[in-house]
């Protein structure tokens, strides 16, 4: 009779096991979409016109700003529709392979492999968008791009050019708002760096970043270094450097592809295009170190003057801080007289 129980209470507890990895394993695939997400609840597609802006001007960002070799321009945009589990890209992540070589160089096959890869695995992405390359810093593109409730989530990203690694974008956008689409979305955009490499300025040479850091968004004070193109102390925040705004449309227009070279169409706005977004950034100039002191000029027994100077890195724009003296001198007693 011992035995009989002992085995009774081993199936039970196998049993019961079994019951708890079923339990379990039911659970995963019924698992809820989290309670902090949003659910979309509208009913039909909705298709939006998207329009990149560029407010990247001398004035606003004078500091190393790149006139020619090349000037400042965007790269072609980049996006997708997704859902809410996906991140093309994420502040304060590592940033992709694909991430990585478009960031640095604005190729974008890797990316976009990525995107068809999460599309076909995990069913995330539901198309992907593009809009041409802009030649001038305050120029403009545009494309157009279908949504609906499962995949409402909408990322892009554009390459700052020149530069390192750095680029604009947005990561996860939501433009469902319960069971209806919103009609305006419009986004400021500010630098972010993607993390692979290390150049401060603009032109900066190749400078692979071991090991990776991750997506940061660039500021007036970070990274905290004067050699910084985006650098500037006296400013809380940095201007937008360009802007995106998302309409709903009533149908799409054009099948969207990827293009390959920047178009013509998209050069510098007018002036009354820009003008209420003009921002003059304020610049102080930006001096060297003192030199060492020079040889004592003067006759022996008297006193004599020494000279050392300073040049300028930076010159002042906009109203900042005017050039300092670049020449001191002092009395000194000449050595070595005989």
């Amino acid at each position: 009779m011992e035995t009989s129980r002992k085995t009774l209470s081993f199936s039970d507890a196998h049993h019961h096991l079994l019951v708890m990895m079923l339990t379990f394993i039911q659970g995963i695939y019924s698992m809820p979409v989290p309670t902090d997400v949003p659910m979309c609840t509208a009913s039909d597609t909705a298709h939006y016109s998207l329009m990149f802006t560029g407010k990247w001007t001398q004035a606003a960002f004078p500091k190393q700003y790149p006139v020619y070799r090349p000037p400042a321009q965007w790269s072609n945009l980049i996006g997708v529709t997704h859902s809410y589990d996906y991140h093309m890209w994420q502040s304060n992540e590592f940033a992709s392979n694909g991430v990585r070589e478009f960031a640095e160089k604005g190729e974008a096959w890797t990316i976009m492999k990525e995107v068809e890869t999460a599309g076909e695995q995990i069913q995330s992405v539901y198309g992907i968008l593009s809009a041409p390359a802009v030649v001038g810093g305050t120029g403009q593109m545009n494309t157009e791009f279908e949504v609906f409730a499962r995949h409402s989530y909408l990322s892009f990203i554009v390459r700052i050019v020149p530069s390192p690694d750095w680029f604009v974008g947005a990561d996860s956008v939501d433009l469902c708002e319960g069971d209806h689409w919103k009609e305006k979305v419009t986004l400021e955009l500010f630098p972010y760096d993607a993390g692979t490499d290390s150049g401060f300025t603009f032109s900066s040479p190749n400078f692979e970043t071991i090991p990776q850091d991750r997506i940061m968004q660039i500021t007036s004070s970070f990274p905290s270094h004067p050699a910084n193109s985006f650098f500037y102390p006296r400013l809380k925040h940095l201007p937008p450097i360009a802007k995106v705004t998302l309409t709903k449309i009533k149908k799409m227009n054009q099948i969207i592809s990827l293009p390959l070279e920047p178009t013509q169409s998209n050069l510098l706005l007018t002036g009354n295009e820009i003008e209420d977004e003009l921002i003059d950034t304020p610049l102080d100039c930006e001096v060297s170190a003192w030199s060492p002191w020079g040889l004592c000029k003067g006759k022996c027994g008297d006193s004599g003057v020494q000279h050392r100077t300073r040049y300028i890195i930076m010159h002042p724009a906009n109203n900042g801080a005017a050039c300092p003296l670049l020449e001191e001198e002092r009395k000194c007693f000449p050595d070595n007289c005989l």
